[in-house]
């Protein structure tokens, strides 16, 4: 059953703004900002601009509302693998898989590139302060490399893949998971946290 089918349906006004707001991340993973307007989600859920107004004011307030639900869903995710590696149950390929589906799967690199254009970057400091402490946990007893560092290129690697990943892959004849895989073998060579003889820990031939 679609969405627009099912919002049909008597929902109650939480269950109505639960699915406008995922219907706008849909548009907004699939076709970018432009596509998040107030006309275009109501279109989605069956229901009409007058509807969304009711609940979110404004296009400014949807995409607030918005912002503020992928931020959520990210940092839960990450917080998440940050009690993992402080129980010592994660690894360095955990982490990049989590930060990379975060910004992919999740949304946060179509929120970035969302909130840049419209000026409003504060939106994103939840998530960046999430990945930071992420990190921190991870490299623990290894502060010979600075965590600001590695926060710094796994953010931009991950970010950069959910935006061009699968456009660069495709022009340069290279597997669409490259990036990660080549993020991957940079943290272990950083943290040292893989132990170099185990299978899970080495990364792909980079020569």
């Amino acid at each position: 059953m679609s969405i627009a089918t099912a919002t049909r349906e008597r929902l109650s006004p939480e269950e109505s703004r639960a699915a406008a707001l995922e219907a706008a991340r849909r548009l907004l993973i699939e076709h970018g900002p432009q596509a998040v307007t107030l006309k275009a989600v109501a279109a989605e859920i069956g229901k009409t601009h007058a509807n969304l107004l009711h609940h979110f004011g404004s296009a400014a307030g949807l995409q607030s509302a918005l912002a503020a639900l992928i931020t959520g869903r990210v940092v839960a995710g990450i917080e998440e693998s940050v009690q993992r590696a402080r129980a010592h149950e994660t690894d360095p390929i955990e982490i990049v898989d989590r930060v990379f589906d975060a910004f992919g799967r999740e949304g946060a690199g179509a929120l970035a590139a969302w909130m840049i254009l419209s000026g409003n970057r504060d939106a994103l400091n939840p998530v960046l302060d999430a990945i930071h402490e992420l990190v921190d946990h991870l490299r623990a007893g290894h502060e010979d490399h600075p965590v600001e560092d590695t926060t710094l290129w796994i953010v931009l690697l991950s970010m950069g893949d959910s935006l061009l990943g699968s456009e660069m892959a495709a022009s340069l004849g290279l597997p669409r998971e490259r990036a990660r895989e080549i993020t991957r073998h940079l943290l272990l060579a950083t943290t040292k946290l893989g132990g170099a003889d185990t299978p899970r820990s080495r990364g792909p031939d980079l020569a």
